[in-house]
């Protein structure tokens, strides 16, 4: 009995207990409706404080957007500026459109560029015909790679013209301009040459002179001989030169200016002949390059001034700008002189003078496209062999004559 009164009184308490916390409940939340009412200020206060919160956080969303738009805005002007700057720069360029249907593209030798040089003898100024390409050069970019070949052309090497006839490849360019020139490549060596660039004598010596010159190791030979032809081309490109300008004419690295370096590309008169001559152009090219690379941005822009407006080019200003984005990642990994097997002859049916004529067209082209394009085992177009049997027609020269020596130190297929 005792124990079941204390447990009822227990339950009792828990009772009154449970019917106060209701009660208190409800008393403190009257207490803090009270204490509101009576401070409305200390409410307005703080959704005020929390509303300027919000707005600071805006504010700084916006201005951080703002910044980013601001960054954005200016890099893609800088963009525009450097575009323009290129366009206004290559606007000074002579660009010639040419017409596709009048190149005699082969076939597409898949990720290369291939665009023809060619340096003029121009003694006024022309770059669209009517004068003779003293130098014929193929450029071979891998477009994968950005290895660059170069492949010089002789001049003189009998070739299929337009109109049937066989002619020194030089005179292609006399003929019809840089698009005869350009179909005379594909049409006799299987290629797919849509662009040239054109310069003569005086830019290539405004270029060396701005780049500072170029170091040559000559012989005693070369050295007499590049002062005579140095002569030649200044009164070509409007220069004066005296006797005090001349080099000295022994064995050695020398320094030459343009007018010197050009007269060096030029020499003929020396072992090798034109073959040499080549050779000479490739690497007073390829120093060029190098050293252009290496240039300052106040060279560059003056090398721009003085020598675009003696450029010709069917490049557009969009290819250009790639190319020259890409410049210091280019490597020339092949030099050499092209058809690689040659002998010379003045016995050609129906012609006068000399030529250089191919050993085994057909083995030439082959190994054109083996070297450049790694086209194992070319199989040249008929085009290419019906050129092969007619050379042999004119000349006499078959398939087991003795090929003479072009190739010299440097040179690399």
């Amino acid at each position: 009995m005792g124990r079941d009164r204390s447990i009822d009184r227990r339950s009792a308490d828990r009772n009154r207990n449970g019917n106060r916390n209701p009660n208190r409940k409800r008393e403190a939340e009257q207490c803090r409706n009270a204490d509101r009412n009576r401070n409305p200020g200390r409410k307005r206060g703080t959704d005020k404080k929390l509303a300027q919160q919000e707005r600071q956080k805006k504010k700084k969303k916006r201005r951080r957007r703002r910044v980013v738009l601001l960054c954005f805005e200016l890099f893609i002007l800088a963009i525009l500026c450097v575009v323009g700057y290129g366009m206004l720069k290559l606007g000074k360029l002579d660009i010639n459109i040419l017409n596709p249907n009048n190149l005699e593209v082969y076939k597409d030798t898949g990720p290369y560029t291939n665009i023809a040089c060619f340096g003029l003898d121009s003694r006024n100024g022309e770059l669209e015909g009517g004068v003779q390409s003293d130098s014929i050069m193929i450029v071979s970019i891998n477009n994968e790679t950005n290895d660059v070949t170069l492949t010089s052309v002789y001049r003189d090497t009998l070739l299929l013209q337009a109109d049937g006839s066989y002619e020194k490849a030089n005179s292609a360019y006399n003929r019809g301009g840089p698009e005869a020139a350009i179909s005379l490549l594909n049409r006799n060596f299987d290629l797919d040459i849509r662009n040239y660039v054109s310069v003569n004598f005086s830019a290539l010596v405004d270029v060396i002179d701005a780049l500072g010159g170029l170091e040559i190791d000559m012989t005693q030979e070369e050295a007499f001989y590049c002062n005579g032809y140095a002569f030649e081309t200044a009164q070509v490109v409007g220069k004066e030169m005296t006797k005090e300008d001349c080099i000295d004419e022994v064995a050695g690295t020398q320094l030459l200016d343009g007018i010197h370096a050009v007269g060096y590309a030029r020499i003929r008169y020396t072992e090798g002949n034109d073959f040499k001559r080549t050779e000479r152009q490739r690497e007073v090219l390829e120093l060029t390059v190098e050293k252009a690379k290496k240039a300052n941005l106040l060279t560059l822009n003056k090398i721009v001034d003085e020598v675009f407006p003696q450029i010709s080019t069917s490049l557009s200003i969009t290819d250009m700008l790639g190319f020259a984005a890409n410049i210091l990642n280019y490597n020339i990994v092949g030099k050499t002189g092209f058809p690689y097997a040659v002998t010379t002859s003045e016995d050609v049916r129906n012609h006068t003078g000399s030529y250089v004529v191919p050993i085994d067209f057909i083995g030439n082209v082959s190994m054109l496209h083996q070297n450049i394009f790694a086209e194992e085992w070319y199989e040249p177009s008929s085009k290419v062999k019906q050129i092969h049997d007619d050379i042999i027609y004119l000349t006499g020269v078959t398939e087991d004559a003795t090929a003479m020596n072009t190739t010299f130190e440097g040179d690399t297929q």
